[in-house]
């Protein structure tokens, strides 16, 4: 396995930390992935808008839950074990449990769910907050700040 030495980084900048962890946890491979169970999508809606739809056919809504805690989203899928006894001549259709997490970039707010065909949906927005906003600065001909340090 590859790793990165951030130490340059750290010289120069500060917090970004989060973007160390990011980049490690990235670099390991997802042992809670299960090995891409279930499959899902992300896709851009539009500006600053995502959806990440995962395949969870067969679970209820009850049997999933969405949590977003310090900037990671986990949706994880818990299913009962089946008391009845069937005899299968071929099982290919997954009814295990499961947890899937993703980390979401700083301002990224959780909107909404829906369940729908066998897909849960889970809408994604970049909320920009109003002080990192571009603004324009008008130039004139007052400069209290600048005055008042003479």
């Amino acid at each position: 396995m590859a790793t990165i030495d951030l130490s340059p980084l750290y010289r120069s900048s500060i917090g970004f930390d989060r973007m160390a962890r990011l980049l490690d946890a990235a670099m390991r491979t997802d042992s809670n992935a299960a090995g891409g169970y279930p499959p899902y999508n992300i896709e851009v809606i539009g500006d600053n808008r995502y959806a990440i739809t995962l395949a969870v056919a067969g679970f209820a809504d009850d049997e999933l839950s969405i949590e977003v805690e310090n900037g990671i989203l986990k949706i994880q899928g818990r299913k009962e074990e089946q008391d009845e006894e069937r005899q299968y001549l071929h099982k290919g259709i997954a009814f295990r449990s499961f947890e899937r997490k993703f980390n979401l970039a700083d301002h990224v707010e959780v909107k909404g769910a829906k369940m729908e065909n066998g897909l849960l949906t889970i809408g994604l927005e970049k909320i920009i907050p109003e002080a990192m906003k571009p603004k324009k600065i008008e130039i004139g001909n007052s400069l209290n700040l600048l005055e008042g340090s003479k």
